[in-house]
Order: C-alpha cells, then structure tokens, then sequence
C-alpha cells in the first residue's frame, strides 16, 4: 500500500497566505524555529517574532537568547514579553499558561507592530494527534475532538497553524539539513504530563499499528470540526427564539439535546464559562422540572451558577 508523502516544509507553507507583514510565535523549540526560519526565507523582510517568556524554569533565559540570536542572523524584529501564567481554581496550569501566552502575544503585536493582523503558530501533525488523543481521553464532545483549528480570529488578529500536515520528526531534519540549532525543553520529557506519555509510549506505538494515523485522525478531526460548526449555527438560532438571557417555557420547547446545545452556547458565549457534563445533566433536570412559579433553580455552571430569575434564566459568576 502507498504511503502519503510527507511535505517537506517549503511545501508545507505554500497554502500559507498571511497577510503582510505578519508575526510568529517563537519559543525557541525546534517547531517555531523551523517556522520562522522558513517563513524568513519566503517573506524576506516581512516577518516579525514574539517570544513569550514564562520564567516557568531555569532554562528560560536561555530560550530568549536563543530566539534573540536567530532573529538577529535572520534580520527579523523581535520582541520578548515577560508573562506570569497563576491558575485559578479548576484550572491546569498548562491552560492557564496557554491563555496567558494568547494575550501577551496579542498585546505584544497590537502595540509593537499595529499595522500586523496575522500570527503564526508551530504546532504540528503530533501536536494534533495529541490534542485528539487527550479529548478522547476525557469523554470530550465535538468541540474536543475538533481539536485545534488550522485558522481562526481571536483578539482582533487571524492565527495560522501552518505546520498541522507536518510531523515534528521531518521538521527536525529539516533543522538538521539546514545546520540551524534549537532549544530543547526540559519539560517535554516529564511523564508527568500527560501529553508527554502520548508523545513518549503511544504515538510511536500508533505509528508502528498504523502507519497513517496523522492524516486519518486530522481528517476525522476536520469531520468533527464541520459538524460543529453546524451545530453553533443551530444553537444561534435557537438562542434567537429562547432569547438572552433563556426564557424557560422557551426552552421546554426544545427538544433536550437541543436544549443542552443553545444553554452550551449561551454560558460560552455571554458568559465564558463551559459546564460540566454532570452540570448539564442537571441542569437540563431542572429546567424539565421548572412548571411552577415557586420552583426554585440554583446550580453550578462552569465558573459560576445558573439560577431562576422569575420566567427565565440567569447566571452569576463565582
């Protein structure tokens, strides 16, 4: 049986289309090394680079000179931003670090660099087979197994994820061919993490039982995707009918996966918040249960609680 060919990564950012300038996100790994490297090369002069700096560890200062040096031999404007990642209760530190990185690196283009509008990240084929592979494992529904998107907009600027077709291993090579070094984080190879045993034990078992593994699960990834996106469509509309905040005979209306969907969608969108499954469960419960005037409705949603507020719902953060 033929296999898919992996592109090297010229051909990789040949469906890249930023608009210029642009920014990459640079930490010093040999992900965003490569990308920078090649996207210096394709948009000479045209490319700049954050470099967000967590101070999570000894070897961070030497990330930032790492990037320092890189961007002064490849002439790219850079800019080092200092971030303090703290999580709050019932979040990982990982996710808050993430969620810390997102704004600093939109902070840092919008006041450096006004006239950018695109950013541009190095995760890679591995990286999505571990996002899905971590979904699963935690019983996620289609915005998990959606895993992460290849475009979207946030923070007033569009991000890219060039790389997703790309292994980390050709990426690598790719390094190595070019004579161009990178920084190695420690933290990559702490099991303690569970996308680190993913990575260690189960990609390369994936690998060996299932030689294409990264183009099927990025397909079913991009399934999961469409009919997510369908599924926001759907919960717009019915949101529309039940209102804002949701009147309870509204909802009563709707069927109860319908129900589940548009009270999904108004806590994230009007409200930042996802429940719980659990929470959900409940919730739908008590709405069912809502056919008197007396009954009262008071439960934990996400980062706060969803109570009756005479004919319809209403949420107060914790």
């Amino acid at each position: 049986m033929a296999t898919q060919r992996t592109p090297t990564p010229e051909q990789a950012l040949a469906a890249f289309s930023p608009g210029l300038p642009f920014a990459v996100a640079l930490s010093g790994g040999a992900d965003s090394t490569a990308l920078l490297l090649a996207c210096a090369r394709r948009w000479p002069g045209q490319v700049r680079a954050v470099h967000i700096h967590h101070g999570l560890q000894a070897a961070a200062d030497g990330f930032a000179v790492h990037c320092q040096s890189l961007c002064t031999a490849l002439g790219v404007p850079l800019v080092v931003r200092r971030v303090h990642a703290a999580h709050g209760p019932g979040q990982s530190p990982e996710d808050a670090a993430r969620q810390a990185r997102y704004q600093a690196l939109a902070e840092a283009v919008h006041t450096e660099w006004p006239e950018v509008r695109d950013v541009a990240l190095a995760q890679h084929a591995d990286d999505q087979v571990e996002t899905l592979l971590i979904a699963l494992s935690r019983g996620a529904g289609l915005p998990g197994l959606a895993s992460m998107p290849a475009h979207w907009h946030r923070e007033g600027l569009n991000w890219h994820r060039p790389w997703l077709a790309m292994p980390g291993a050709a990426l690598r090579e790719w390094l190595q061919l070019e004579g161009q070094s990178w920084v190695e984080d420690p933290s990559n190879t702490d099991e303690r993490f569970t996308r680190n045993r993913i990575r260690a034990r189960v990609l390369p078992a994936l690998a060996q039982a299932l030689p294409a593994f990264r183009e099927t699960f990025a397909r079913s990834a991009a399934h999961a995707a469409q009919a997510q996106e369908v599924l926001i469509e759907v919960a717009t509309q019915d949101l529309l009918q039940v209102g804002v905040p949701p009147r309870i005979q509204a909802l009563q209306l709707l069927s109860r996966a319908r129900q589940a969907l548009v009270l999904r969608h108004w806590l994230r969108q009007h409200h930042a918040t996802t429940p719980s499954t659990a929470q959900l469960t409940e919730l739908l419960d008590q709405v069912a249960a809502c056919t008197t005037r007396g009954h009262r409705l008071d439960l934990k949603a996400g980062q706060g609680h969803v109570v009756r507020e005479g004919l319809q719902l209403g949420w107060h953060a914790d």
